[in-house]
Parts: C-alpha cells; structure tokens; sequence
C-alpha cells in the first residue's frame, strides 16, 4: 500500500491547519511575478525567516507550469545514501496531499547512486516546507523528493535525474533546497567576531562564494566550497540542481533575493545568531533576459 508521508514540522515551521497555512501562503506570493523557470534555489527556514524568499523562486517554477517538480533537499539527519528518493505514495500537506511521481522515481533509483529510502525523509524539513507553496501554485503537481548528500557523488546525482527528466516526455522542473551560513553562537562558527560586523561578514563575503558558483554554473565546486567555508546546509541539494541544469543546457541563473535572518525579523535588531537565504531562478528556454 502505498505509503503518506505526514507533515513533520508543521505547527513548527509554517501553521499547521488549513485556513492558516492558506492564508500565510497567499500573504507570502502576493505581487509575486516571477517568470518561468526550470530550476531554482529556495531557502528553507520557518516561513517567518525565509518564506517570502522561497516564495519568489517557487512562483517562476509555477509559471513554466511542469508536471512533476523533484526536489533535492538537504541532509540533517542520519541518511547512508549519496541521494535517498521518497519513491511512492504521497506527501501530506495542510492544503492537501501531493502525490509521487511513481515513474520518474523508479528512473532515478535504476542509478545505483540513487536509492529509495523513505526513512531519510521522515524527519527532514528542507522539503518539506516548500510543499505548501508547491501545493498552492500547483494544485495536480507531483513530486519527486531526493535527499542529496553534500559528498562527491551529488553533481552525478543530479546529472542523471536531468537526464532521466529529459527523456520522460514530460515537462519536469528541478528544486534545490539551502541556507547558507549558519553565524553566530547558536552554531559554533564566529571567526570574524560576534554581533552585526560578523553577521555583515557572513552574508555578504560567506555567502556571496557560494552564491558566485551557482550564477558560474560551476557544480563541481559547490561542495568543496561549503566544507571549506561552512556556507550551505545544503550544499548536495544545490549542487545536484546546477549539474541537472547544466545537463538540461541552461546557462544563465538568476538571482531573486539574498538576505538573511538578522534582515527579516524586526525584533532581531542587534541579532548573535543569523542565517543566510538565497533565490533564484534557471529561466526556462525563451526566458533569459
């Protein structure tokens, strides 16, 4: 029987019932224009942080109006595999389930690189809080989930589910899922000095190494960069997706929005602690500029 995969952090990380995950959704995409994209990098915070950031990067995937949207998200917990895929049945959301790509999954996990791994998933948000979203924007999409380990395997990863994608015959659009750097006490890392200069630092020097290897397309770089730096939970998931875009023959990414947390929260004014968020999007063919 196939399996529902039930929300892990909601109540948590967005509202867990119906009307008010709704009603955050709509607040989040409203006067969002975003154009189509086959590809994009989204934050995956509580949405009060990164929400309206995610939400920039999730509309453009909306706009190219795919079929199946995969996702590569973080790893955060125990996970054995260079990419776990969540392979069947479907995903609870508070607006309703959205249901696998059963056949896309089965393509991915033929790769010996790729296993099915439905416990890898269990706990782990970095998906999971892009599913509202995706739901709203695209009430029949499906999904495919796929952790990616940041190891050296992830830019195979993603070059052979670009490759499966491209040879469906359906219109598939890719999602990674990263913050960036983690500053400040809460995470053991201040080697410029606490409070706002090292949050300044981590943001606009950490973050932007990150950010220039995804605008260069430059995969293969991605992972050595955040072990060296500590600039992206999410460093498999982000290098999975720019070696499927380059698989699929794109070229251009376009950022949407950098911040971070110490930018979004008010009541953060003088913060110790900050986050990195980042989008963008990979335009779809026709839509460059």
């Amino acid at each position: 029987m196939p399996s529902l995969r039930p929300p892990a952090v909601a109540g948590r990380f967005y509202p867990a019932d119906q009307q008010g995950c709704r009603q955050m959704v709509q607040e989040l995409l409203a006067g969002v224009d975003t154009p189509p994209a086959i590809g994009a990098i989204v934050p995956h915070a509580g949405w009060i942080y990164s929400g309206s950031t995610a939400a920039l990067s999730l509309a453009g995937i909306a706009a190219y109006k795919p079929q199946t949207v995969v996702l590569f998200g973080a790893v955060h917990g125990p996970d054995p595999n260079a990419a776990s895929v969540y392979a069947a049945g479907a995903w609870q959301t508070p607006l309703g389930p959205l249901e696998i790509d059963e056949v896309l999954a089965r393509r991915f996990t033929a790769h010996p690189q790729i296993r099915e791994f439905p416990a890898g998933h269990r706990y782990e948000h970095s998906i999971e809080v892009q599913l509202p979203l995706l739901k709203h924007l695209l009430p029949d999409v499906r999904i495919v989930p796929v952790s990616v380990w940041p190891g050296s395997e992830a830019c195979v990863v993603g070059r052979l589910c670009a490759a499966a994608a491209a040879a469906y015959g359906q219109r598939v659009a890719f999602v990674g899922s990263t913050d960036l750097t983690h500053y400040g006490p809460a995470f053991g890392f201040e080697p410029h000095g606490r409070g706002l200069a090292g949050i300044r630092w981590a943001k606009e020097v950490n973050d932007r190494r990150l950010i220039a290897l995804i605008q260069a397309l430059d995969a293969e770089a991605i992972v050595p960069e955040a072990e060296a730096n500590k600039n992206a939970c999410g460093a498999g998931a982000v290098a999975a997706t720019v070696a499927a875009m380059r698989e699929l023959g794109v070229t251009v990414y376009r950022e949407l929005r950098h911040t971070c947390s110490a930018e979004t929260r008010e009541e953060d004014r003088d913060p110790l602690n900050s986050v990195g968020y980042e989008a963008g999007i990979f335009p779809a063919p026709g839509y460059s500029s």
